[in-house]
């Protein structure tokens, strides 16, 4: 069993509005979708800037604030090209946030 590590009270979230999380050594961005909590690694591919907690969310759809690319954050595909986030799988336990306990990931040139 992996362990789940915190992220947030469930009662900190607002419907729509990101909020930005640092759970180890990663930055996640935890968005409320109608009953449904997601949690997504906070670093946009394009730039690698931590800014996704930011952006405009219509929909499902995440668009960065900084240039505009926009992600599904149920899937974490990109819209409008090959790639995506990294999400995590979450959990509801007393009234928190959990997700398994998210690894530092490595760059595929290691």
């Amino acid at each position: 069993m992996t362990d789940l590590v915190k992220v947030i009270e469930l009662k900190k979230l607002r419907p729509r509005r990101g909020v930005a999380v640092r759970v180890q050594d990663i930055e996640v961005a935890v968005f409320l979708i109608g009953e449904q909590v997601h949690v997504i690694e906070n670093l946009c591919p394009h730039q690698h800037i931590p800014v996704l907690a930011d952006g405009e969310l219509e929909g499902n759809i995440l668009t960065c604030p900084m240039h505009g690319w926009q992600f599904d954050v149920t899937s974490g595909s990109c819209v409008h090209a090959s790639g995506g986030l990294r999400t995590f799988p979450v959990q509801i336990v007393k009234g928190d946030v959990m997700i398994p306990m998210p690894e530092e990931e490595k760059p595929s040139w290691w």
